[in-house]
């Protein structure tokens, strides 16, 4: 099967890193297929940033689904534009916050989210609450950008490390969820030095896909999901109108 991941942020060499992560655990059978959006901001660090992400993502998804995609997963941590992907695709749309915190649960009581910026953790917060996780997982900024992540001589390796060190010893942490997409390659190394399963919502997302694709199922058109409505839109939404069924 062709598993679409698209990076919702416009920089190519973040998307190698989640491709490679998710090549690491896909089934001999998934073929991954990464997709850079080609219209949006460099990183996504809040509400701003996510708002304007979502027309170069959805491009992304409808021409995946298009060339046959099975499943798509969108490699940022504020699962950003997820509904909106659900309502326009029929295959199956995961979010890596959705994908790694339903994974934490099955491995941990109580777990914590290491994101990056301050920006970045309301959002994450929202989410935890939505999928009913406020219970159970705290979340935790680890001052630093999502771009310094590119950069081995910024320090975020170690601003990463005291954000997971105070999670374990204050928030009782049984569990770490990196919460940022571009942090996809660090899990396996920081569970073996940390001793606690860190769990990366890119990893997790390949394998929900997975199977949601071998169970055959798809996104429910009924209700919450269903395809919009035909109408014109304008200026440089025009291309994303939606067409009567049957005609694209």
């Amino acid at each position: 099967m062709d598993l679409l991941i698209v990076n919702p942020n416009s920089t190519a060499s973040m998307t190698r890193t989640i491709e490679a992560a998710a090549k690491a655990v896909a089934a001999p059978g998934t073929r991954i297929v990464a997709a850079t959006s080609q219209a949006g901001p460099a990183s996504i660090e809040g509400y701003y940033d996510e708002a304007l992400s979502v027309p170069g993502l959805l491009a992304e998804i409808r021409e995946g689904e298009r060339a046959g995609a099975r499943a798509a997963v969108i490699a940022c941590f504020d699962d950003t534009g997820l509904d909106a992907a659900r309502a326009m695709a029929r295959i199956p749309v995961l979010g890596i916050c959705e994908a790694a915190l339903s994974l934490a649960a099955f491995v941990a009581r109580r777990f914590t989210v290491v994101t990056t910026a301050e920006a970045a953790r309301v959002p994450v917060e929202d989410l935890v609450a939505r999928y009913g996780m406020a219970g159970r997982a705290r979340v935790r900024a680890a001052g630093m950008s999502v771009l310094s992540l590119e950069d081995p001589t910024s320090g975020s390796g170690e601003l990463l490390r005291a954000e997971i060190r105070a999670a374990l010893t204050q928030d009782h942490a049984e569990a770490i969820v990196l919460g940022c997409a571009g942090m996809a390659d660090l899990a396996r190394r920081l569970s073996e030095e940390f001793g606690v399963p860190v769990i990366d919502g890119v990893s997790a997302a390949v394998k929900q896909a997975e199977a949601l694709a071998a169970l055959g199922l798809f996104t429910s058109k009924r209700g919450a999901y269903a395809a919009p409505s035909p109408k014109r839109y304008s200026g440089a939404m025009a291309s994303f109108a939606p067409m009567p069924s049957g005609t694209e």
